[in-house]
């Protein structure tokens, strides 16, 4: 009796990545079956008016027919706007700078696909992130990818064990080049040249641009604000907080005579605080709706260390819990432009043991105070 393939669900996007993940599940002897999410309609991926799906779309049927899979199109955009799009706007409108896919992942991609998987009698869903997975004791771990470049671990910290446990994601002991040259390879030369897709996947051009398109009325609602320093004195007047994140030093359109970076927000007062690079220096930072796989591990891990933003350099540090339910890390190494709203995932190694939202810094010397002694007998 022929023994039954296993059936994998594979989210396809029509980019490289994911198409390159179709190919090698296939060739691992996997039934690999296609979903492709129709998310945000933006004119760019329409080459004709006449189109009734985005380029994308069209891109991932004729990989789906090129390998004779089965491939299906799920219509979210309703609620990708609700779930995403919201929280990205709702965000930069609270004075936080926002990672859209890890909203996304756990309460969007990932659950449509677990969905779609049970649906159609899958085991497996996979993408083409450039990720690991390594189980302890019954237990699924994330662990950076073999491409330091193109680890994509950090975006995937909220994803549970139960998800974890049916995901494949076949190309994290690739590079980007080495997956370019497979396309090639089999066959697929055009795909294999593409290049690389945007950041954001419903955003072309400035976040700005896109904020006022989702809210007309931002700049009458919230208006022109003051530059201050951090003695509050007023420098100049700036175009209002959502436009600004910590750490910026570019289109700030203001003259001090020395550069000059974003060091604080205050959507209250709607004023944006300059300083120089040396005042965005941070020893401390605190976390918010922290997820960790192992609490004990976790907290008594020596070689702990924390990414506060995407393709940022791991910064050992050491964590404690708080009474008020966050987390305050210490950072070991110097840090810089500690920005609320971004995510800081937790490494042991390159195995992803943890993340959190950074939270609002307000009350951070109070609450160093209090439990900096904690970290000395550590």
């Amino acid at each position: 009796m022929k023994e039954q393939k296993r059936r994998v669900l594979v989210g396809m996007s029509g980019g490289i990545d994911s198409s390159a993940t179709c190919l090698m599940l296939q060739e691992q002897g996997y039934e690999v079956v296609g979903l492709t999410m129709r998310v945000w309609d933006m004119p760019s991926k329409f080459t004709s008016p006449e189109q009734e799906f985005p380029d994308y779309i069209l891109e991932a049927k004729e990989l789906a027919t090129r390998i004779n899979i089965e491939h299906f199109v799920a219509d979210e955009r309703d609620p990708f706007r609700e779930v995403v799009v919201k929280n990205f706007v709702n965000e930069y409108r609270q004075g936080r700078t926002p990672n859209p896919c890890v909203i996304c992942n756990p309460l969007f991609k990932f659950r449509i696909l677990t969905e779609w998987a049970d649906r159609l009698g899958c085991e497996y869903i996979a993408t083409g992130h450039y990720s690991l997975l390594e189980e302890r004791e019954g237990v699924v771990y994330i662990v950076t990818g073999d491409d330091v470049r193109k680890d994509q671990s950090y975006f995937l910290w909220r994803l549970g064990q139960s998800v974890l446990k049916r995901c494949l994601f076949p190309l994290g002991c690739y590079t980007k080049p080495q997956v370019r040259e497979h396309l090639l390879k089999k066959g697929f030369e055009a795909k294999a040249k593409e290049g690389e897709s945007m950041e954001v996947c419903f955003i072309e051009g400035d976040y700005r641009d896109f904020l006022r398109e989702q809210c007309p009325d931002l700049d009458m609602e919230i208006g022109k604000g003051w530059f201050v320093n951090a003695q509050g004195v007023k420098l100049g007047e700036h175009k209002g907080f959502p436009y600004y994140t910590i750490g910026q030093r570019k289109g700030l359109d203001i003259a001090l005579g020395k550069p000059a970076y974003v060091l604080k927000l205050n959507p209250l007062k709607n004023t944006v605080m300059l300083g120089d690079a040396d005042q965005l220096k941070a020893e401390y930072m605190m976390v918010e709706e922290y997820n960790i796989t192992n609490a004990e591990d976790f907290f008594a891990c020596k070689n702990l260390s924390v990414r506060i933003r995407y393709r940022s350099t791991p910064i050992p540090c050491r964590v404690k819990a708080l009474p008020s339910g966050g987390l305050l890390v210490r950072f070991l190494q110097e840090a810089s432009a500690v920005t609320p709203g971004q995510s800081a995932v937790f490494y042991d190694g390159r195995r992803l043991v943890g993340g959190g939202f950074i939270a609002s810094q307000r009350g951070l010397g109070l609450v160093v105070e209090e439990h900096h002694s904690d970290f000395e007998t550590n």
